[in-house]
């Protein structure tokens, strides 16, 4: 029997893909987008992101693949995989060097692909684009089917009011469901969305629903609905890890969203087509706003600041950097002239969007905040202890507060027509209260299709 030392077996993978190299010809050439993107993906951009990036290194998109990192070394040399430093890590046998570190080593027949792409050019095929993402390049997988009936709640993480406040959609798993908020009735399912969403939007005409969700470090899609088709509708964009927030533009035109690879993105509804990437902040992208006359674009971040940004350019205008703790709101006040940002710190500040100084004093929130709406000269924000809260936008005083329920609350949504605020709550329920009310439930419903609530038949 022959013995080969373990030094040697972990050369294999790059024996055997210079010799998958050399057998080429026979072979149609290697598409980034189709054969090599996945692997980046799915084997090394979970340590070279946005977010985290080691060695000052990312592969989120070809064209950060292609920037040198902390070594300042090309990281892909066209037509040479032996002289690509990309290449001698994947195929080295030094543990300490290998890349993917504290994991097996690529697949031999990954590492061939890689390294074929590589002598064949380094080609992108992958459209015009090069800092797309990676994950938006291949080809979408459908989402599964949602559950027929829900034998557990599913925590309500995103509400949305259509403009005339007959609908209420709430983010399920694998699916938005459409409720009449006036009797809690379930009137409709648009099925196979990302696996949960985090953020609904309306459109102007109450035609098309944006929809950001993901899995977190997985995946992040943003995705048009058709609300009358109850179709999932196309996809916008895929990142590598969730997408948070999504907000159309006062006239419907443009959408823009935003989530956990810190990056503003804005789209044309009509096309799909991306026209702005935003790259200010330096965390995650938590909450997005328009101005009333949609010229600016106002966005909060975990990176503990909000910022305002020319809405066509993408040209950062202002920066509001009052808070201790990541920022988890912003909303425009009426008028267009100041904005209100709601922080970890438990701070509710008002600031103005020129140049960006506090005004007034901060108004203690009493716990976290979640989601901050503004609408009808009030502001209103839900708290992890159940609450929600409202302050007059004039001078920040209190305006009311919801029953205390101890059921921390995700999301908050403001029918000024039928003078409703509905909040959702990690128990999977939904909770509808009047306006010019005393802070109690008028009405209360378990928004997970089928579910019955034990003890009751219904």
């Amino acid at each position: 029997m022959i013995r080969v030392a373990p030094s040697r077996l972990l050369l294999l993978p790059f024996l055997l893909s210079c010799a998958c190299v050399a057998a080429r010809a026979a072979d149609a050439p290697v598409s980034f987008r189709r054969d090599v993107a996945p692997i980046l993906v799915k084997q090394c951009q979970g340590c070279h992101n946005a977010e985290k990036n080691k060695g000052q290194y990312r592969v989120d998109s070809f064209e950060r693949l292609m920037r040198p990192g902390k070594s300042k070394d090309a990281p892909i040399r066209a037509g040479h995989p032996k002289d690509s430093p990309l290449y001698r890590l994947i195929t080295t046998a030094d543990d300490d060097e290998r890349m993917p570190q504290k994991a097996d080593p690529l697949p031999a027949a990954q590492v061939a692909t890689i390294g074929r792409w590589i002598e064949e050019g380094a080609k992108f095929d992958g459209g015009s684009d090069p800092a797309k993402p990676l994950t938006s390049l291949a080809p979408a997988q459908e989402h599964p089917a949602p559950p027929a009936a829900y034998h557990l709640p599913l925590p309500i993480t995103a509400l949305a009011l259509s403009p005339d406040g007959t609908v209420l959609a709430a983010g399920g798993y694998n699916e938005v469901t459409l409720w009449d908020p006036a009797d809690g009735k379930l009137v409709g399912r648009i099925p196979r969305v990302a696996e949960r969403t985090y953020a609904i939007a309306f459109s102007p005409d109450g035609k098309t629903l944006a929809v950001a969700g993901g899995v977190p470090g997985t995946l992040g899609e943003l995705r048009l609905c058709d609300v009358a088709s109850r179709e999932p509708g196309r996809i916008l964009d895929r990142i590598a890890d969730v997408m948070l927030t999504a907000r159309f533009s006062p006239d419907g035109a443009h959408v823009a969203a935003g989530g956990a690879d810190n990056l503003v993105r804005v789209y044309t509804a009509a096309t799909g087509a991306r026209d702005l990437l935003i790259e200010q902040h330096a965390d995650w992208i938590t909450d997005l706003a328009y101005s009333p006359d949609g010229a600016q674009l106002a966005s909060a971040s975990r990176d503990r600041s909000a910022r305002v940004f020319d809405a066509k350019t993408g040209a950062m205008r202002a920066a509001f950097l009052a808070h201790e703790e990541p920022v988890v709101g912003v909303a425009w006040l009426a008028g267009g002239t100041q904005l209100v940002t709601a922080g970890r710190d438990r701070r509710l500040r008002t600031w103005d969007a020129a140049d960006a100084k506090e005004v007034g004093k901060p108004v203690a929130l009493g716990a976290e905040p979640t989601r901050l709406e503004a609408a009808g000269g009030k502001i209103y924000c839900s708290l992890v202890n159940g609450n929600v809260r409202a302050f007059s936008a004039a001078d920040r005083s209190p305006a009311g507060t919801s029953e205390a329920t101890g059921d921390y609350a995700y999301c908050v949504a403001v029918d000024e027509k039928h003078r409703r605020l509905i909040a959702g709550y990690h128990s999977g329920t939904v909770r509808v209260f009047a306006l010019d009310g005393a802070g109690k439930a008028v009405n209360t419903f378990v928004a997970s299709p089928g579910y019955v609530t034990k003890g009751t038949g219904h």
